[in-house]
């Protein structure tokens, strides 16, 4: 199966740091691919190098073949191809939820809110949330903020979604309603990328897992393989922490 995006000896550091030490990973069109590890393990920036938000010291990455990590590459046009959604929603309060779902569409790709709010209401009652266009960020609940927040992922029309932890910072009986969203993109074929802790939805709904440890992915497989028959001491002792 040929690769949507690839990486290959993908390294980064942060001063003497290595935080991702040679990375090769391979993610095909519709898949979702779980990423889990303790924290520090480099989940974050390995992320955070997909969509060139952190330039990579080392190695290629490779969108439908092309080579995405050449340097002097404008990232923009990269970033609107991968879009990323963090554990803090960074929504701007003095905006409705509307708004700041259209602010990128409008700055980036030039559209006017009349062009855009077909495609935004939609994508607001999709996700439940079509009563809530008007309301501002601190007029929502954590779990309604974060669901914006991968709206106005969205809005960009990316054809790779990114997630670091974003339901990390909800309170437990929110969780539920942002993974709901994701089985929702998962059910429509997008193609995915997680940082994730919840290991149930890793293991229900992934098509890969890869297991992370001091920069380095030590063990990736189906989750039944990864998660019921962990090969490497590291991923075992990992997981019986979790588990």
């Amino acid at each position: 199966m040929t690769a949507k995006l690839s990486l290959r000896g993908v390294r980064k550091r942060f001063g003497a740091h290595d935080v991702c030490k040679g990375i090769d990973l391979d993610i095909a069109e519709g898949e979702m691919v779980c990423l889990i590890g303790a924290s520090g393990s480099g989940k974050s920036t390995l992320l955070r190098c997909m969509n060139l938000l952190e330039p990579i010291d080392d190695g290629t990455i490779w969108l439908d073949g092309q080579d995405i990590s050449e340097p002097g590459l404008d990232p923009q046009p990269v970033r609107q191809k991968i879009g990323i959604v963090f554990q803090s929603y960074n929504l701007f309060p003095h905006m409705t939820a509307a708004e700041n779902v259209m602010l990128a569409p409008r700055r980036v790709r030039g559209l006017s809110r009349d062009d855009l709010r077909p495609k935004v209401t939609q994508l607001f009652t999709r996700f439940g949330l079509g009563d809530r266009m008007a309301h501002y960020p601190d007029q929502l609940s954590g779990g309604q903020q974060q669901r914006v927040a991968i709206i106005r992922a969205l809005a960009m029309e990316p054809q790779i979604m990114l997630f670091d932890e974003i339901t990390s910072a909800l309170d437990p009986e929110l969780v539920g309603e942002v993974l709901d969203v994701l089985r929702d993109l998962r059910g429509q074929g997008m193609t995915m990328v997680l940082a994730t802790h919840e290991m149930g939805f890793a293991r229900e709904l992934a098509d890969k897992v890869c297991f992370l440890d001091a920069g380095r992915i030590l063990e990736e497989g189906p989750p039944d393989a990864l998660f019921g028959a962990p090969r490497e001491a590291r991923t075992k002792a990992f997981l019986s922490r979790v588990l």
